[in-house]
């Protein structure tokens, strides 16, 4: 066989890479653990009480009044996101600073004189709060006449991007959105292209059609819902690529922008906290839709409402509600019960199947647990079993396949001095950064 063959050869196995020797970027590591983010929806159709506008409203409409981006975030930290990607132009056009390469914008409004910035004072705020910054950028133009051109069309995309990513600092997201478009194609290539030029750690979200071009992937619904077995290794085609899941939803039902009749659509605290356990709960994000009024602020049921999501999070899940008393742990163990993310449990090198076990110096009572994997190396755990020890011998409390970055899993109560996360699959050594235990009484 000639060393060209060989080499061929070579080049055809390597584009088949194991799932499970994909591992993900330094950037998506830190991604990951943000868990949770918010997108902001903000512009004219705040004002003319509609969700998708056409590019024909006057830029009139466009005067919030007591416009605090301030109030904005401290709400978003209330409720325990760490992340805000704002919608600088959404599919009409508008956009929200004060961009050279068109008019129909905040500086053609009467808000500030034209003179205004809303992105430059969300990002400000957002940083203020501790949180990180992202933008959305439609591709989709109503308003614009150079859309009907897509080689024009993409120059101002470009163009309108540059100004984007040179001015609001280090983002962390950039929301590429496929919506609509009627018929147009884009250059999807050079837009990314052109986005690592300024911001090479700037996470692209895409859905699955633009699998080249995104490090991040929709979840396929609005609902807040990761309806599957979550891994991050995705297959399109025969290429694999680690892509982890960002779940949107608003947080009025089926409402992006504020609308007059905002406080009937507010959706319930059990409703968010079902989200929560079925996107951060199940690997992924939670991306929660909050938009501010006509006068530039979030409406108070929506700042009490975030509020009691963060405080309901927290008595669940955080730290306070651990069940953390043990009778025993190796110092191997200990790592996965020591609140320290850096630190994780390691099974025996090589092995495929483990178990991780907490013991109580007297019965305890549970009803959750949650449990995350070092992802460092990839995400390796197959098929697990949550078990207690019962009358002499263990019992399944909950038989699942993927963990990755976090898994919540609930079941009937439990009363229990042993239990312990069996690892019957693996496709290597596995690592678990996190097991705890919850009690029934852990309530908001």
């Amino acid at each position: 066989m000639t060393l060209l063959l060989l080499l061929l050869l070579a080049g055809v196995a390597g584009s088949g890479q194991s799932a499970a020797r994909i591992r993900p970027s330094a950037q998506q590591l830190e991604w990951q653990d943000l868990e949770f983010g918010v997108i902001i929806h903000f512009g004219p159709n705040t004002f003319l009480n509609q969700e998708v506008g056409d590019g024909t409203a006057s830029p009139a409409v466009f005067d919030p009044t007591r416009f605090d981006p301030g109030q904005w975030m401290r709400a978003i930290r209330a409720a325990g996101a760490r992340y805000v990607v704002f919608v600088a132009k959404h599919h009409d056009g508008f956009c929200l600073w004060p961009t050279q390469y068109t008019d129909y914008g905040v500086k053609a409004s009467p808000w500030r004189h034209g003179r205004g910035d809303v992105v430059g004072a969300v990002e400000r705020a957002a940083r203020r709060a501790g949180l990180r910054f992202g933008i959305y950028l439609s591709p989709w133009d109503w308003h614009d006449p150079r859309y009907k051109d897509a080689g024009a069309y993409d120059a101002l995309y470009r163009q309108e991007m540059d100004e984007l990513t040179s001015r609001y600092g280090n983002l962390v997201e950039w929301w590429l959105d496929g919506a609509g478009s009627a018929g147009h194609t884009y250059n999807f290539k050079s837009y990314v292209d052109e986005l690592r030029i300024r911001q090479p750690n700037t996470l692209v979200f895409a859905d699955m059609a633009l699998f080249a071009y995104g490090d991040i992937r929709w979840a396929g619904n609005e609902d807040g819902d990761i309806p599957y077995q979550n891994w991050n290794v995705i297959d399109r085609h025969g290429v694999r690529r680690w892509r982890p899941v960002e779940a949107d939803t608003p947080l009025h039902n089926r409402q992006w922008f504020w609308h007059t009749d905002a406080a009937r659509t507010l959706k319930t605290l059990p409703e968010l906290l079902r989200m929560y356990e079925h996107t951060v709960g199940r690997g992924g994000q939670l991306m929660l839709g909050v938009a501010p009024d006509r006068r530039g602020l979030l409406p108070a049921e929506d700042v009490a409402r975030l509020a009691a999501f963060g405080a309901a999070i927290r008595a669940k899940y955080g730290p306070s509600a651990v069940m953390a008393e043990r009778v025993r742990a190796t110092p191997n163990a200990e790592r996965a019960f020591d609140g320290d993310p850096d630190t994780f449990w390691t099974a025996p090198r090589g092995s495929h199947h483990a178990t991780l076990e907490l013991d109580f110096p007297a019965p305890v009572t549970l009803d959750r647990a949650l449990t995350m994997e070092w992802l460092n190396d990839g995400q390796r755990i197959e098929r697990y079993r949550i078990e207690a020890w019962e009358a002499g011998g263990w019992k399944t409390l909950v038989a699942s396949q993927a963990i990755g970055h976090m898994k919540i899993d609930r079941f009937a109560p439990a009363t229990t001095r042993r239990v312990r996360l069996n690892i019957l699959a693996a496709t290597g050594t596995a690592r678990i950064r996190t097991f705890r235990v919850y009690a029934p009484g852990a309530r908001p």
